[in-house]
Order: C-alpha cells, then sequence, then structure tokens
C-alpha cells in the first residue's frame, strides 16, 4: 500500500524500529543482516562514502571511475555505530581470524600501527597478547612521532606485525617507506600494506608537475595523494622490495563473510612476508 512506502522512506530508522517493536501493523520487524566485526554490532545497513568525494570529483573533473577501486565500498563504507571503514573491517576479520588460528602459540605480538584509525587501534588494543605501538609524524595521540621513510626510532626485526593502510600514496619516496617496513618487520611476520588501487590502470599514474589539489584531485582522487596505484605497479614495488606477497580476496574470505560485513566483492587484502 502507499502508506507503507510513505512510512519506510520518511521515518528515520530508529523511530521505525521502536514502532515496529510495539507492533504496529503494517510494520514489519528491522532485519539486522549485517555486521561490524569492530564494534560487534549487528546493524540494518552501513552507511555511503560521504558526498563530499562526489562532489569534489565533480568539481576538479575526477578523470577516472570510482567504480574500478579496488577495496572500496561506496554505498556500504562505515559503519553508522563505530564509523569504520569498510577496510578497516576487512583487516578485523583477517586478524581475528589469523589470532585464532595461532591459538596461543606466540605470547606477544609487538604490533606496529601506522597512521592509526582510531576505531580499529582501540580495537586492536583489546587483544591482551598486543604488544602495540603507533607512529605518525603529524598526528596527535600516538605513542611516535616518526616519518615513515625513517624509521630509525625501531630497531631492525621489531616487529611481528604491521599495518600500513593508505599512507603510501600520501609519501613522495613510497619504495623508502617500503624499504623501512621490510627493515622493522621481524622474519615470520607480516605487514597489512593497503593503498588506493584502480583496477583500470596498467601503471602507476603519477606526475611530479601535478603539485595543485586541482591536480591532485582530477588524477588522484584526493589533494594529499601523490600518485594513483595500478594493481601491478602496486605488487611490483612491494615485491622489489623484497617481500613475498600474497593477496586475499573474495575466494579466501568467502561470499557470505564479505556481504555481513559490507565488503565488496572487488576487495583484495595485501599481506608481504619478509
Amino acid at each position: 500500500m502507499k502508506y507503507k512506502k510513505i512510512i519506510k522512506e520518511f521515518i528515520p530508522p530508529v523511530l521505525l524500529n521502536l514502532l515496529r517493536k510495539m507492533k504496529i501493523p503494517g510494520i514489519k520487524a528491522i532485519k539486522k543482516e549485517y555486521r561490524c566485526p569492530i564494534c560487534d554490532h549487528d546493524l540494518t545497513h552501513f552507511n555511503r562514502l560521504p558526498d563530499y568525494y562526489f562532489e569534489m570529483h565533480d568539481k576538479y573533473g575526477y578523470v577516472h571511475s570510482s567504480f574500478y577501486s579496488e577495496t572500496m565500498n561506496l554505498l556500504k563504507y562505515s559503519c553508522p555505530v563505530c564509523g569504520t571503514s569498510d577496510r578497516n573491517r576487512l583487516y578485523a576479520l583477517y586478524l581475528k581470524d589469523k589470532f585464532k588460528k595461532d591459538n596461543g602459540r606466540i605470547n606477544l605480538y609487538q604490533f606496529l600501527d601506522i597512521a592509526p584509525d582510531i576505531s580499529l587501534s582501540v580495537w586492536i588494543k583489546g587483544f591482551p597478547f598486543i604488544q602495540y605501538r603507533s607512529v605518525d609524524l603529524n598526528m596527535e595521540d600516538v605513542d611516535d612521532k616518526a616519518d615513515i621513510t625513517d624509521l630509525s626510532i625501531y630497531e631492525t626485526d621489531r616487529f611481528n606485525i604491521i599495518l600500513c593502510s593508505h599512507v603510501l600514496e600520501h609519501i613522495e619516496d613510497d619504495r623508502k617507506a617500503m624499504a623501512e617496513i621490510f627493515r622493522v618487520l621481524k622474519p615470520g611476520g607480516f605487514a597489512i600494506v593497503m593503498v588506493p588501487v584502480l583496477l583500470s590502470l596498467q601503471e602507476d599514474l603519477e606526475n611530479p608537475e601535478w603539485t595543485t589539489a586541482a591536480d591532485r584531485w582530477k588524477y588522484y582522487g584526493q589533494d594529499d595523494h601523490v600518485r594513483m596505484y595500478s594493481k601491478v605497479g602496486f605488487v611490483r614495488k612491494l615485491e622489489q622490495t623484497g617481500f613475498i606477497v600474497r593477496q586475499l580476496g573474495i575466494d579466501y574470505f568467502g561470499i557470505e563473510t564479505y556481504e555481513k560485513h559490507g565488503i565488496h566483492h572487488r576487495s583484495v587484502l595485501y599481506i608481504v612476508e619478509k
């Protein structure tokens, strides 16, 4: 009936859920088909990517299609409760499974989080066997202040796990940053290294003359990015650094896991080992 459509379109979800609990005729119970692995809430939906990015892409004539982004769920981007993004939910799924499989064989993980996400970092620090350090050059409330291209504050082979998520696209000398991650990673450990990857590119897109905000919005999708990565180019740089690269996608996690946690089918987790 027409009134049912009006109810769904104009009544806020929280109020609608309350009305359904009151068993008002014509209003069915909300089905919470999604879940956030970080805040552990069952959800009716994830929030889409903020309109700001689409507005800026339109303003500066972004030359690529966002629908070729590898690990980016435009329509189910962030958790409405804790705000964490789809890529961070993917990391949490992997780490939770990894810790479960290890089953206490390692008493303590030395964990380095580069440019940490607040919600994810709180979740990581909740594991009693994690000895956690966060590092960034400009962020407040991190454990250490350092440039990712010079992590000399840490000794070689220190960390069992390193997380470097969407940092390298901001770094002029990304190869030097990768080399530092490789140096401080303990043999037998692993790092999650992620960047925005555009599947329509055959090689990395980078031009030192594109320095204005307009140029970078147009070609890289953000004004603080210095390149757009291709899949081939990103993997090649990691391998040339010395890493063994594993790519874990929907075949590894399973379609039901992706669907339940708002992970796009194009999503791939890059695990690198020394």
